[in-house]
């Protein structure tokens, strides 16, 4: 859970492939979908805050909650004049808030990063909690198939002017825990001369569908539909992360 705390003001350098617009006009869709058009809304795991200031911007009032004080700071520092966003450096699994909100959000797969099963049981009760009755809980998750047949026993390199990684990714079947080692060499001042070194270890799980919907019903959320991220379309085999919705069944 300590992942991204020392690199917090690169991180989105290297998140460009991430199609952040696209996401959150498909959670904005959903939301509208069901009838959440305005409201409190909570980015769990927001990281450096691009989400959150999206579903902002889209006219949601935004709580974001991170484990990270360094992503936060950059959340804080990046958020523009005409947002007003409260965030808060909590631990997914023992988040509080000061009252219900109408939807809860998480992106980019921060729930893998829950490596037991009684964890991720623990945040679905919380979001249960938090949400007002009938409110919505949009998520996302990697599948077990993308850790097993994408990342598997790899790495992957990538030399940009500004900066180069080395991402070498290690995957336990048995346990079904995903570890990658992350190296970034990440050009400072001008002149292009000196780069410094960044090293971070991530390490996520994988879950079966069927397994984090018995969760979802356990923690007495209604299990609403699961999509092929971020599409409507049905889950495939080959599927590599997956959009969840469930609904708080009424207090």
């Amino acid at each position: 859970m300590d992942a991204y705390s020392g690199f917090a003001e690169v991180y989105d350098m290297f998140m460009d492939n991430v199609p952040y617009l696209e996401w959150g006009q498909y959670l904005v869709s959903l939301l509208q979908e069901y009838r959440i058009s305005q409201g409190l809304v909570l980015d769990l795991g927001c990281g450096t805050g691009k989400m959150t200031r999206l579903l902002a911007q889209a006219g949601y009032d935004m709580i974001g909650v991170d484990n990270s004080q360094e992503m936060l700071q950059v959340a804080r520092e990046r958020e523009g004049e005409s947002t007003a966003i409260l965030y808060l450096c909590q631990d997914m699994r023992e988040f509080e808030l000061y009252g219900t909100v109408r939807a809860v959000v998480c992106v980019c797969d921060s729930l893998n990063y829950i490596l037991e099963e009684e964890g991720l049981l623990s945040v679905f009760l919380l979001v249960n909690n938090y949400l007002d009755p009938g409110g919505l809980f949009i998520f996302d998750m990697n599948t077990l198939y993308k850790y097993r047949e994408i990342l598997g026993e790899g790495t992957i390199c990538e030399n940009r002017e500004e900066g180069s990684f080395i991402w070498e990714n290690f995957y336990d079947e048995g346990e079904q825990v995903n570890q990658y080692d992350l190296t970034l060499f990440v050009r400072e001042g001008e002149s292009g001369d000196l780069y410094r070194k960044y090293e971070e270890t991530h390490i996520q799980r994988g879950y079966g569908l069927r397994q984090v919907q018995e969760l979802l019903e356990k923690a007495g959320m209604e299990f609403v539909a699961m999509y092929d991220a971020y599409t409507k379309e049905p889950v495939r085999e080959e599927s590599e992360r997956v959009c969840f919705i469930a609904r708080e069944r009424g207090k």
